[in-house]
């Protein structure tokens, strides 16, 4: 459970919601071994979708030696991560029904020099594949 969810959460933060495999492993590592408020914020967001399957769901799809996150995927996500306890919850639509009207515009990051270099690296890695598309 924990591994779907911090897929998801990884998939949802490169552009386009695209990863490949060596970026997802890096990544995945990272988050692995970041502590337990990783593992607990994960066992939360997990708890409010007890069977998540993120391939058989269809929240991801496997494409060009990567996984890319679907827009279902982005509203089951966007799901989990509401607060609880919202008075109109009883007659919201069911997950597999709820998607965003608008894409999430991604905010800017102020990070640490490591994180600015995966990021240059990872849109480096964007203007190559569009250049070859």
């Amino acid at each position: 459970m924990n591994f779907q969810v911090t897929v998801l959460k990884i998939l949802v933060s490169y552009p386009d919601g695209f990863a490949v495999m060596a970026d997802l492993k890096r990544d995945m590592a990272i988050l692995a071994t970041s502590g337990r408020d990783w593992t607990e914020r994960t066992k939360r967001l997990g708890a409010r979708m007890p069977d998540l399957d993120i391939f058989s769901q269809g929240l991801v799809e496997r494409l060009n030696g990567g996984w890319r996150i679907t827009e279902k995927g982005r509203g089951v996500l966007e799901f989990m991560e509401a607060r609880p306890g919202k008075p109109d919850q009883a007659s919201d639509p069911p997950v597999g029904e709820r998607l965003p009207a608008t894409p999430v515009p991604r905010l800017p990051v102020f990070a640490s020099g490591r994180s600015q270099r995966l990021q240059r690296r990872r849109a480096a890695r964007e203007r190559a594949r569009a250049k070859a598309s």
